[in-house]
C-alpha cells in the first residue's frame, strides 16, 4: 500500500498572491512544507501538484532544485480534484494524504496520527477536520485511491472540484469516515497561511522556535503562545474562507 502525500500549490492565491514563494528565514514557504511533510514516518512519497501555466514554473523549479526526490505533477488550475486524481495516478498511489501548501507549520506527528487512525479503522476517508479540534494549519485528510476516483467521476459542483474532498465528506453513506480529535480543543488558533497577518504570525513563530528546534511541533507552538499570548492577536480576527 503506497502512501502518497499530495500537496496542492499555486502562485495565484486570492488573498495573498504568491504566498507559497514568500520567504521565512530565507526559505520559501513551499520548501518549509516539504521539510515538515518529509518528516512523517509513514509517507512513502510526496508530490507537489501545481497548475499549468508559466507563472507556476517558479514553484516547479524551486522544488526540483531543492529536493530531486520530490515529484512535481501539473494539472488544472481550478479543477483541483482532477489535478489530485492525475497526480495520484502518476504516483501510483494506493492511499492519498491531502495537505495544502498554506500549512508551513504542519506537525508531522499529527500527520502520522491521522494515517495510523485511517489504517487501524479501515476507513475510506479519515481527517482531523470532520470535527475541528486542531488549529487551522494542521489540517490533514487521507483517503483511498478508490474514493478519490469515485469522487473524480461523480462530483459535479464547482466547489466539489475546487476543494477535492467535499463529495467524499458529504457522502458518509458511501464512504466509511473517521475523525481524529485533539485532546484539547485548539480550533480557535489560526496557523494557516492565507493573509498578510497569517504570514506575520507564522514568521514570528519560526523566528522564535526554529533557531533552537529545527522540527518544532504543535506543542512547542503552544508553549510559545503561553509565554507570548500577544502573538495570537496578530491574526485572530481573520475569518476562514467558506468551502461553498
Amino acid at each position: 500500500m503506497k502512501i502518497v502525500a499530495i500537496v496542492q500549490a499555486r502562485i495565484g492565491s486570492t488573498r495573498l498572491p504568491g504566498k507559497v514563494m514568500k520567504t521565512i528565514l530565507g526559505k520559501p514557504v513551499i520548501l518549509w512544507d516539504i521539510d515538515r511533510i518529509s518528516s512523517s514516518m509513514l509517507i512513502d512519497e510526496t508530490v507537489i501538484a501545481i497548475p499549468y501555466g508559466e507563472e507556476n514554473d517558479i514553484i516547479e523549479s524551486t522544488v526540483r532544485q531543492y529536493n530531486n526526490k520530490i515529484t512535481v505533477a501539473r494539472g488544472s488550475e481550478n479543477d483541483v480534484l482532477d489535478r489530485y486524481y492525475k497526480a495520484a495516478v502518476q504516483a501510483k498511489a494506493d492511499i492519498i494524504i491531502r495537505i495544502t501548501s498554506d500549512c508551513p507549520l504542519i506537525d508531522p506527528t499529527i500527520i502520522d496520527k491521522v494515517i495510523e487512525e485511517f489504517l487501524t479503522n479501515g476507513c475510506d476517508y479519515c481527517s482531523n477536520t470532520l470535527e475541528l479540534t486542531y488549529p487551522r494549519g494542521m489540517d490533514t485528510e487521507i483517503f483511498t485511491f478508490k474514493a478519490l476516483e469515485k469522487a473524480w467521476k461523480e462530483a459535479k459542483e464547482d466547489y466539489e472540484r475546487e476543494h477535492v474532498t467535499p463529495y467524499i465528506r458529504e457522502h458518509p453513506d458511501i464512504f466509511k469516515q473517521c475523525n481524529v480529535s485533539n485532546e484539547e480543543n485548539l480550533s480557535h488558533l489560526r496557523l494557516t497561511l492565507d493573509t498578510p497577518e497569517d504570514f506575520e504570525l507564522i514568521t514570528e513563530i519560526y523566528c522564535h522556535l526554529h533557531p533552537t528546534k529545527k522540527m518544532f511541533l504543535l506543542k512547542h507552538i503552544q508553549e510559545l503562545f503561553n509565554k507570548r499570548p500577544d502573538l495570537i492577536k496578530i491574526n485572530e480576527h481573520i475569518m476562514q474562507k467558506a468551502v461553498h
